[in-house]
């Protein structure tokens, strides 16, 4: 169970920059409920195979979900990225599974600092302009690789332990702990609760490229997932070059 929710309208007005991160306590699990989750998980040590984990994908959508069991994140428009770190090796993956490793260094340098001893963390890699709007043309045309960052959205695996079982909720809460003192290269991507279609005009009148709406319940699985549902804003310029480019991203 997440913690007390405030009204919307009050989320509305504390939507953040996509370059600022919200406060870590704003948003949190109940610190017993997750103490005891976390305590269970123990007893079912669970392995990742190595290398390449395919990532969860979002389904269009054309209606926006609300409600208690959804949370809605801003997307992003960038690189979507699996970090993997294990002991001192650290790679990234990009969508189909190319190594992009020493085309982000600074991702590369926050993650290999990370305390933790493994992990994988699925993201999108951005580069933002001076008003924190992620711009995919400096990603795409190499012109900001060194200043090139992860939002991180969620947590596969941590120190040997298989999470793709455990509710988003639980690895939301797990990667906002793990990133709470990591580099720049590295931020946690914040979500809002509420009504979807609320959450998705703010973001087109900040003219983002949309929102993706996920259980809370949900596992992470490989492929299309309809527990992640994605909206673009029409005016993006994401769309407008999918539109031009049949990129179909």
């Amino acid at each position: 169970m997440l913690g007390s929710r405030r009204t919307y309208q009050s989320d509305v007005h504390a939507f953040p920059s996509p370059g600022r991160l919200i406060p870590a306590g704003a948003i949190g699990l109940d610190s017993f409920a997750l103490a005891f989750h976390l305590s269970a998980m123990s007893l079912r040590p669970r392995t990742l195979a190595a290398g390449f984990i395919a990532p969860c994908l979002p389904t269009k959508t054309d209606k926006l979900p609300s409600g208690g069991q959804w949370l809605h994140e801003i997307k992003h428009d960038g690189f979507r990225i699996i970090a993997r770190k294990d002991g001192e090796r650290v790679r990234l993956y990009s969508r189909p599974g190319n190594d992009f490793t020493r085309r982000f260094p600074l991702i590369v340098e926050t993650l290999a600092r990370l305390r933790s001893r493994s992990c994988i963390i699925d993201g999108e890699a951005v580069a933002c302009d001076d008003n924190g709007v992620a711009l995919f043309d400096l990603v795409r045309h190499h012109r900001a690789n060194d200043s090139v960052f992860l939002y991180a959205f969620d947590l596969i695996e941590l120190n040997g332990d298989d999470m793709r079982r455990d509710p988003l909720e639980v690895r939301k809460a797990t990667l906002r702990s793990m990133l709470a003192k990591a580099g720049l290269g590295l931020r946690f991507n914040e979500h809002l609760e509420g009504d979807g279609p609320t959450v998705f005009a703010h973001a087109c009148k900040m003219g983002l490229e949309g929102i993706v709406s996920k259980r809370k319940d949900s596992p992470y699985r490989s492929g299309r997932s309809p527990d992640w549902l994605k909206m673009k804003n029409p005016a993006a310029p994401a769309v407008k070059r999918e539109a031009e480019e049949d990129w179909g991203k």
